[in-house]
């Protein structure tokens, strides 16, 4: 079996484990509340990824100079604690939510992030493309279908909140890419996954009441959302896009919303209407529009040049974002 077969299953095995995620998370809420259960995954997640460091240490040899080391570790500094707010407060909301909305719904809501990027960054004056602004059309559709109850007073609050959630993942992301050429992605997310802990930890002690025998008694979720989550898919989907074309990889990637729904329906018992799954359709059908790019038409070599240089740069750029956000 040849490495292209080989990233394209452990893509998918990323997207299936990020996906069943969602179901993790929505039954860790029986036994804990959502700053605890942020506080132990994220302290998990975070331990679960020094032997990827450790690992990758002992295989590359270290050439840096004292200067760039300690130039790195303030940039790993200022990003963890950046990256690490941003994330906690995604985290937060994202949480906060699975108490009262379903897997499936807060997969599908939470994959917004992707739509999120390019409409934050037209802040700083970027444009938007035409694919772009048909991708956002097509997803406030498909958040309509499903998320729209005219006989319950329209959107939940929980959908509401889920919406907000993306919003801080796609400011996540920027704030990833920002410091992505500065600082080892590893180690990125290393930092802001014990931030993340430290960071839920008070609101942990204030608002909730854990106790070893509530986090025991929900260690299949923990470990789950923990380490298989962060350490297991991220290390699956650094390998996965070593050898895939980038946009091959998104596509993959967003299956992980359809996972969340199957694993929904199969392990939490949810269900949904056919107005739902048609909003489902809708937003994933944007996710996979917006990941799509257009190109002139250019000589076969000049074609290749540029697919080449694409590959690179994507590739770089996926390993430094879509990976440090779960």
């Amino acid at each position: 079996m040849n490495k292209k077969i080989l990233s394209n299953i452990a893509l998918f095995l990323t997207a299936l484990i990020w996906g069943l995620s969602f179901v993790a998370q929505k039954a860790g809420m029986d036994y804990v509340g959502p700053f605890s259960f942020n506080f132990i995954r994220s302290i998990l997640g975070g331990l679960s990824l020094l032997p990827v460091i450790s690992i990758a240490k002992i295989i590359q040899k270290d050439t840096r100079t004292k200067e760039i080391k300690h130039e790195q570790h303030v940039n790993l500094a200022k990003a963890g604690l950046s990256c690490g707010a941003a994330l906690f407060t995604a985290m937060s909301i994202q949480q906060y939510c699975m108490l009262g909305a379903s897997a499936g719904k807060a997969g599908f809501i939470s994959s917004l992030y992707i739509i999120y990027v390019p409409l934050i960054s037209m802040i700083f004056g970027q444009k938007l493309t035409k694919i772009v602004k048909i991708s956002v059309g097509i997803a406030l559709l498909g958040l309509y279908l499903l998320c729209f109850k005219p006989d319950s007073g329209g959107f939940s609050f929980y959908d509401l909140m889920l919406l907000i959630g993306a919003f801080f993942y796609g400011v996540h992301i920027l704030v990833v890419n920002h410091f992505s050429g500065k600082v080892n992605a590893t180690k990125i997310s290393c930092v802001q996954f014990f931030v993340v802990g430290i960071l839920s930890l008070p609101l942990m002690l204030i608002f909730e009441e854990p106790t070893l025998n509530n986090f025991m008694a929900g260690y299949v979720p923990i470990l789950y959302a923990g380490v298989l989550t962060c350490g297991v898919a991220y290390t699956l989907q650094i390998f996965g896009q070593k050898y895939t074309q980038p946009t091959v990889a998104s596509l993959i990637l967003c299956l992980e919303s359809v996972f969340a729904v199957l694993g929904g329906c199969t392990i939490l018992h949810e269900s949904m209407t056919l107005k739902e799954i048609i909003g489902c359709v809708f937003m994933i059908s944007a996710v996979i529009l917006s990941q799509t790019k257009g190109h002139p038409k250019l000589p076969p070599q000049q074609t290749r040049d540029l697919e080449e240089k694409e590959t690179l740069n994507t590739t770089m750029q996926n390993q430094n974002t879509e990976t440090v956000y779960k």
